[in-house]
């Protein structure tokens, strides 16, 4: 990158084409095989919350705007329909998101496999795929997605841009790019098409309409890259353009090349998996209240007040005063920090119900125990958590849920547990053992048809 281009923040880096450039190139064999194993892993963790989610009122919304029909090529995931390649992919990314139990990265500053899974998926079963073609497109369109996001820092997100709808959008069409094997310049107008649709805004958190933006990332990507293939035409430099993407919505965008270090893992193998069914920035607080309730015995009768230390961006994502529903519960640090302090599992659907939400004991619990104060020096992904016990001592903990795991075989049982408590109780446990096997082997298999049936 030339001196010029540093002053300027990268904007005149030529992302778009560079972006382009590498999706294109991008071989499987090139692809190292830890970064097939986190596919596998996040696909896992992808059916999971997708056959969970599948029935959630706003997915019954979607699917009731669609026309399915038995001869459709793609599998509306943990229904009995199927659909038209672009629903598939609309109603898959949201059922996905429809929990906010999906995975994330810190990269991102979102969740990445709800805008890329369902383009993958249903393309690949839309075209007779390999497993392996599926996963290759996945990785890449993670890439995209994860790299972009790291170019918009923090600056997009505070603007009020839900990174999962926008660079989401971004990954999915990379991702749809790389499986209809388009060349860099369709591709590179991909990207361009989907960056005239890359929204989603923050204000909806803990709506129906935070699920949507994973959905309509998926289908708007698929769309662009669709639509590319056809030889739609579009602006081949708008993500860097002035008046193109990143000067629209990123205010401190700083463009460069997508994979400026090639020994770097790939974002793929730097997924962040959710255990708790909550959004991802009061994890690290769950985390110190678990550690602190273990080691002192505690529960919520003994606090006298709880002060949690969190960074003053949590205010616009997961500080909702008074949650009224069991969805605003997961976007509330104080509520859900109050129901881990009385042994609630916070990694169970049913803990994040209406009637939790007002519970008297909690909402009492909320509103006179928690503090919270901000720290500018604390890590996106992090939190303190200091209690005053009616006993007089006070105790501490901190933790940081922004490190990927670095053992990958507990982390597959840890999800492979997460999968099957969500599955069985809504596909069987034949069926579940059916997918989680398909998943596991996915590389190995010649097409998709054994895995997504099962996933039906």
């Amino acid at each position: 990158m030339s001196i010029a281009e540093k002053q300027d923040g990268g904007r005149t880096f030529p992302v778009t084409a560079d972006f382009a450039r590498w999706v294109a190139g991008l071989n499987a064999d090139a692809i190292p095989e830890n970064a097939f194993t986190w596919a596998r892993h996040a696909l896992l963790d992808w059916f999971g919350v997708t056959i969970a989610g599948a029935r959630e009122p706003l997915v019954e919304m979607l699917a009731a705007e669609c026309e399915p029909a038995e001869n459709a090529p793609c599998t509306l995931v943990g229904r009995a329909a199927r659909s038209g390649l672009l629903d598939a992919a609309l109603i898959n990314g949201a059922a996905s998101h429809a929990l906010d139990y999906d995975d994330t990265h810190r990269r991102l500053h979102g969740h990445p496999t709800v805008c890329v899974a369902p383009v993958a998926l249903a393309l690949g079963e839309k075209l007779g795929l390999s497993g392996r073609d599926v996963l290759t497109g996945f990785i890449a369109g993670v890439e995209v997605a994860c790299n972009l996001g790291e170019m918009s820092d923090e600056s997009h997100y505070e603007a009020g841009f839900h990174a999962t709808g926008t660079m989401g959008t971004f990954g999915a069409a990379a991702a749809a790019a790389k499986l209809m094997q388009l060349d860099p310049s369709a591709t590179a107008r991909a990207l361009a098409i989907a960056a005239s649709q890359a929204s989603g805004l923050k204000i909806n958190f803990g709506t129906m309409t935070k699920p949507l933006h994973a959905g309509k990332a998926a289908m708007n990507g698929l769309l662009a890259a669709r639509l590319a293939a056809r030889g739609f035409t579009a602006h081949e430099t708008a993500i860097e353009a002035p008046q193109g993407f990143a000067a629209a919505e990123v205010p401190d965008f700083a463009g460069g090349p997508i994979r400026p270090d090639n020994t770097r893992p790939l974002a793929v193998e730097e997924t962040l998996f959710k255990y708790h069914a909550a959004c991802y920035l009061t994890h690290a607080a769950l985390e110190a209240i678990a550690e602190l309730r273990a080691k002192h015995g505690l529960d919520l009768d003994d606090v006298d007040t709880i002060t949690l230390f969190i960074r003053p961006t949590h205010f616009t994502v997961c500080c909702i005063p008074a949650p009224q529903s069991g969805l605003e519960v997961k976007f509330s640090i104080q509520h859900v920090a109050v129901m881990a302090l009385d042994g609630v599992d916070t990694g169970a659907l049913a803990s994040y119900s209406d009637e939790n939400a007002s519970d008297p004991r909690y909402v009492a619990a909320r509103e006179e125990k928690v503090r919270i104060e901000t720290r500018d020096d604390m890590d996106r992904m992090g939190a303190a958590v200091s209690i005053a016990l009616k006993d007089g001592r006070t105790v501490r903990s901190e933790a940081n849920a922004g490190f990927p795991a670095s053992d990958v075989d507990r982390q597959w049982t840890k999800l492979s547990a997460k999968f099957t408590s969500l599955t069985e109780p809504v596909i069987g446990a034949q069926r579940a053992r059916e997918v989680h096997e398909a998943v596991a082997l996915l590389d190995e298999q010649d097409d998709l048809s054994v895995l997504m049936a099962a996933a039906r």
